[in-house]
């Protein structure tokens, strides 16, 4: 009997690289044919590598209605030409599209996983109300919702997206061994120090992962960073990531130019994207992720399991990873002031540093180690296959 096809949606091959490939390559191994639909990217030839059968997909994250018709009739072809047994979708709009075709294309089984839905707390209550209106209209075309963070679920099913018995909020997770500390020596940390022209009497180092756009409070950690390093003159930051161009935010440039602005051209590091996070997390004091809006981020859980203390921004998904206090410090979103005063607390002393990753490794060891996390979406897959009647792959199909 032929493998199961099953095909993972998302806007851009970003995405996939990023935060779907462990799910991906564990139902390659459970006996899935696995495929992927995206927009086409500088990760589409290492994914077809990986294994993956990959189908360029025009997604556009905008409100572009010509270009979301284009992007459905796209995928309408590929599921009239391809027998899926399952579509699994992820981010708002290529989930929107994905999850009515792959319904009226009559595919078997037909998830979704919300990384953290586009609506939230902050937004003006009328569009607020239409992007809950989206989301219960989008889920009507699937069998069962994920959520990352616990706080989604509950609003999911308040909300009247899916019922509770068709929901299920899952985490979000890391390979816990790929992120260990320890894993480098000094002399390797000390390497990469240099690569990055740290010097080697450089004082503590913040670092911060996050696409170069001003929802990830870039502007905010410049503005805490400058009043820190008037205390610590020697403190250094290392800010990892780039602007996609698929964001439609051009702020990158304007973010260089403040921190220039706030003299801090010599202290701080934009590396650009890179794939060695694990490599860098192992020079860093303190990680830092001063958001306006996350689902429930990675960033932060690679720090946790890298035995880092977290600064971050009391919203959702954010706060569910980090104890403020125990594994960290949780601050006002978009309040610079607190946010100097929760880094200098730790970039000031190293003992509560150390208490502080210590406590934030065992939480992410307990809690967000990937394999419970792709478990849990295969059980409900299993379940779901049980219910209509479809025979599960074997590791050998």
């Amino acid at each position: 009997m032929p493998a199961p096809a099953l095909l993972q949606v998302c806007a851009v091959d970003f995405t996939a690289w990023h935060f779907l490939r462990p799910l991906m390559r564990a139902q390659l191994e459970a006996g899935f044919d696995v495929h992927l639909a995206c927009r086409p990217g500088a990760y589409l030839d290492a994914l077809g590598q990986e294994g993956f059968t990959v189908h360029p997909i025009p997604f556009e994250r905008s409100y572009d209605l010509l270009a979301h018709w284009r992007a459905a009739r796209a995928l309408r072809k590929l599921l009239r030409r391809e027998p899926f047994t399952v579509v699994h979708a992820h981010t708002p709009i290529a989930s929107l599209i994905a999850r009515r075709v792959a319904r009226r294309c009559r595919v078997p089984v037909v998830l979704y996983t919300a990384h953290g839905f586009y609506f939230h707390d902050a937004m003006a209550p009328r569009a607020r109300r239409f992007h809950i209106a989206l989301e219960r209209w989008g889920q009507r075309h699937a069998d069962f919702l994920f959520t990352q963070s616990r706080e989604d679920l509950e609003t999911a099913v308040r909300e009247g997206i899916a019922p509770a018995a068709r929901a299920r909020a899952i985490g979000n997770g890391v390979d816990i061994d790929r992120f260990r500390q320890w894993r480098f020596s000094a002399e390797e940390r000390a390497a990469t120090r240099a690569e990055l022209g740290l010097a080697p009497d450089a004082g503590p180092i913040v670092m911060m992962i996050g696409r170069l756009v001003r929802e990830k409070g870039y502007f905010e950690f410049l503005e805490a960073f400058a009043r820190a390093r008037e205390e610590l003159p020697a403190a250094r930051a290392v800010l990892i990531g780039e602007a996609l161009a698929s964001d439609h935010d051009a702020s990158a440039a304007e973010i260089f130019a403040r921190a220039e602005a706030l003299g801090l051209k010599d202290s701080v590091i934009f590396t650009g994207a890179r794939r060695d996070i694990p490599r860098l997390l192992a020079i860093a004091d303190v990680y830092c992720l001063p958001s306006w809006r996350e689902g429930m981020p990675r960033s932060i859980i690679e720090a946790m399991a890298m035995t880092l203390p977290v600064v971050t921004t009391d919203i959702r998904g954010c706060r569910e990873e980090v104890v403020d206090g125990e594994t960290g410090r949780i601050v006002p979103a978009r309040d610079s002031a607190a946010l100097a005063g929760a880094l200098l607390e730790l970039l000031r002393d190293e003992a509560l540093r150390r208490q502080m990753g210590a406590a934030a490794r065992r939480r992410a060891v307990e809690l967000y180690d990937e394999r419970k996390v792709i478990a849990a979406q295969m059980e409900v897959m299993q379940r779901l296959f049980a219910e209509k009647g479809l025979a599960w792959p074997t590791a050998e199909a």
